[in-house]
């Protein structure tokens, strides 16, 4: 099996390093192309895999083609390749706001194609992977592709209705939890603690606590609740999170980002 990548930025090349590692794909067998020759040059040089600037040269090699290009620049990317894509591949976007019905109208036929909304924390191999496919997608097909996404981190296929939800509390949301460690931690130096272990003891209390939510099947709710014991300093802090209307701040900062990803 064949892999292409068309855009090898820092997206591309995290799912390109869980690929190699974690799915059994040599970097032979994985081909690349970008605008720019140095973010080709570097791919090739950190994963030795085969990549250069002709988009249609990968489409041509590739089973399975991941798509790494930004939303803006998906029209002028498709032109280049679009008839050099086989009727046997899948093509797999990680471009937010391109629906399923925009691959199959701007490439031209029944084209097989996933659309999957991945985040950053791919780069260290925690990613979580929103997806959806066309009807031309069968099941073989889909389990090839999901052993890819699931290389670098969870992978969950959802309806297409629901993919804008996945980018603004998966897609977007590690800005939210950075800028919620970076809060905590300059708490703990105005307290006196020096910063870089008021990041460790910041950031591994937020990877604690979501693994918690993840193995232990409990309710957020209920997990808050074992924290907070009658009198003590938690409740305290949880009770200035609710005056500061926490809650209602996260929840409208993801639905901006659902409503921006509606008009890509």
């Amino acid at each position: 099996m064949k892999i292409g990548f068309i855009g090898l930025g820092n997206m591309a090349r995290a799912i390109i390093g869980g690929i190699i590692s974690n799915a059994g794909v040599e970097p032979k067998d994985i081909y690349g192309s970008d605008i720019s020759t140095t973010a080709a040059d570097e791919a090739a040089l950190t994963y030795l895999i085969n990549t250069g600037t002709v988009n249609s040269t990968v489409a041509e090699e590739a089973d399975i083609l991941f798509l790494a290009v930004k939303p803006q620049f998906m029209d002028e990317a498709l032109k280049t390749f679009k008839d050099d894509v086989s009727k046997d591949c899948v093509v797999v976007s990680i471009a937010p706001g391109k629906t399923l019905q925009y691959f199959e109208d701007n490439l031209g036929k029944k084209t097989k194609v996933v659309r999957c909304m991945p985040n950053t924390p791919a780069l260290v191999g925690e990613g979580c992977t929103g997806c959806c496919k066309n009807e031309y997608v069968t099941e073989e097909d889909m389990v090839k592709v999901m052993k890819l996404l699931k290389s670098f981190g969870r992978a969950v296929e959802v309806p297409e209705s629901q993919m804008d939800a996945v980018v603004g509390v998966s897609g977007s949301a590690p800005a939210y939890v950075f800028m919620f460690i970076e809060a905590m931690a300059d708490a703990a130096v105005a307290a006196g603690m020096p910063r870089n272990k008021a990041y460790e003891f910041a950031a591994q209390a937020v990877m604690g606590s979501a693994k918690m939510v993840l193995e232990t099947g409990k309710h957020p709710g209920e997990l808050k609740d074992m924290v907070c014991s009658p009198g003590g300093t938690t409740i305290q802090a949880v009770k200035v999170l609710e005056e500061k209307n926490f809650r209602g701040a996260i929840i409208d900062a993801v639905e901006a980002c659902i409503d921006k990803s509606k008009c890509l």
